[in-house]
This record gives structure tokens, sequence and C-alpha cells, in this order.
């Protein structure tokens, strides 16, 4: 496969992630408002996505790390779910709010100033890439085009 192809594949995967954490949301908003509880409906969503995960061990073939490798990852590593709660949390509480197409604008911009900033400083064994004039013209568009989305 050439590398064209190959890039071209990538964005598609990753635009496809875009597209299933942006269901996610409106899904998890439908079981918020059928269960009358957000918390519940994140347990729910977190309880799904653990079955999954299972699935995909499974079928990968993956095996169980050694306690040696496990007691060798740096502590911050462990904190993924934590953050990853706090996001499916606040998403099925301000989704009923601020809409889905301004939740995920916001939830972008985030993303995406957070990333530029971690890459500039090369976070948590990141390789640097520093912030240029591109990158900062990129994450004012990128407000601008938060601003323009909202109702």
């Amino acid at each position: 496969m050439g590398a064209t192809v190959q890039h071209f594949f990538l964005y598609l995967l990753a635009l496809a992630a875009g597209v299933s954490v942006a269901t996610q949301q409106v899904l998890n908003g439908s079981l918020r408002t059928a269960l009358g509880s957000p918390a519940w409906a994140g347990l729910i969503s977190y309880a799904g996505g653990l079955i999954t995960m299972i699935v995909a061990v499974i079928a990968l073939g993956e095996r169980v790390p050694s306690w040696k490798i496990a007691a060798g990852v740096p502590w911050y590593a462990w904190s993924g779910g934590v953050f990853g709660a706090a996001f499916i949390l606040l998403a099925i509480l301000l989704l009923p709010s601020l809409g889905a197409a301004t939740l995920f604008a916001l939830v972008i911009a985030g993303q995406v100033l957070a990333a530029v900033t971690l890459d500039h400083f090369g976070a948590f064994g990141l390789t640097p890439h520093p912030v240029g004039a591109a990158r900062l013209a990129g994450a004012v568009l990128l407000i601008a085009g938060v601003v323009l989305i909202r109702e």
C-alpha cells in the first residue's frame, strides 16, 4: 500500500473515531433522559466500553502484561480512564444545554489546544513539536469556528 493511500486510510479511521465520539455522546444523552441520571448513563456507557475492550483483547490475542511491566508504567499513565470518565460525565451533563454542535466545537477546540500545548512541551514522553505560526493560526481559526457554530 502506498504512503498516500495509507495516510488517507488513517485519516478516514481518525474521522470515524470522531464520528463515534459524537454519536456516543448523543446516545449517552438519550440514555440520561431515559434513566433520569447522568451518572448512571456514564456508568452504563463505560460498562459497554469495558465489554468492547475485553472482546478486542481476546480477538487480537493480546496477552496480559506481566507485573514487572505494569510496575514500570509511569504513575500518570494510569489516569487516562479518570479523564475519560470526566469527559463522559461532562458531555452528558452539557449536551442538553449546549446542543451537540456547540458542545463538540468546544470539545474539539479544547482537545486541539491541549494537544498543541502537550506537543510543544513534549509532555508525558511525546516527541516535542514546537508551536509555530501555522499551529497558532490553526488554533485561532478553531476558536473562530467555535464562535461561528454556537447557536
